[in-house]
């Protein structure tokens, strides 16, 4: 299940970034929004706070010492689902691919408008959100998406998925059948630094196929159309 303690709380984000007064002055900007800034100044002490403080987003610096940014994302992806943005003072498309293909949610690059930073926040973390009753489950062979929850079985076996790949799920299966281009998908992936991602849609894509364990041929929930982009073939639940 994805974190979204923030929605009847104060929002917590755990910033692990070694420039001290850079990150106490984030500290100071962001509690005017109503979003508490735990800070930490490396990996040894970002990973103590990340388990301690149970932040709802972590901020991710690049450059740090010791493990760099995208180590310390490696890492915490392969136990928490966390929303996870990335800050870097090097603006190398390369650089921020990689980001997102070790699972992060977003990438800004340094300098940025605070503001800016603010509203990354923002939309991740209401990407993350659990919601109230929409429409219940969305039911498929093999596949349940609770959108209540916001939880994920593929063959009655729950898969985490971070709130970018859940997303991402969510607007495929909502359009059944049809053919989404990478522009369709981009348009409805709001609050993303679109010309990253549209490069990225095809990893994002992949990633995803992994964790639901369709990366086999034929495709049992998404499928690539060449030319075009892709489409969810997953075939709706009947009751017998």
């Amino acid at each position: 299940m994805l974190n979204a303690r923030y929605h009847c709380t104060m929002a917590k984000v755990l910033l692990i970034d070694d420039d001290r007064k850079h990150s106490g002055l984030m500290q100071a900007y962001f509690k005017r929004y109503g979003i508490n800034v735990v800070c930490a100044y490396d990996s040894v002490e970002g990973f103590k706070k990340l388990t301690r403080e149970e932040p709802d987003l972590l901020l991710l610096d690049v450059m740090l010492p010791g493990k760099d940014g995208f180590e310390i994302c490696r890492e915490v992806r392969k136990t928490s689902n966390i929303p996870i943005i990335m800050l870097t003072a090097r603006g190398d498309v390369i650089d921020r691919v990689s980001g997102l293909e070790l699972g992060a949610d977003d990438y800004i690059g340094k300098p940025f408008e605070p503001r800016e930073l603010v509203a990354r926040v923002q939309a991740t973390l209401r990407r993350s959100e659990i919601a109230g009753p929409t429409v219940g489950e969305l039911n498929f062979e093999g596949l349940t998406i609770d959108t209540e929850s916001r939880s994920v079985r593929v063959d009655d076996c729950s898969v985490d998925l971070t709130s970018m790949e859940y997303e991402l799920l969510l607007i495929l299966a909502r359009r059944q059948g049809r053919k989404l281009s990478r522009d369709d998908i981009l348009s409805e992936l709001r609050g993303i630094d679109v010309a990253i991602l549209t490069r990225s849609v095809d990893i994002m894509i992949s990633r995803l196929r992994q964790k639901l364990g369709d990366s086999l041929k034929p495709a049992r929930f998404i499928q690539t159309v060449w030319g075009r982009g892709y489409s969810f073939v997953g075939v709706p639940q009947t009751d017998a």
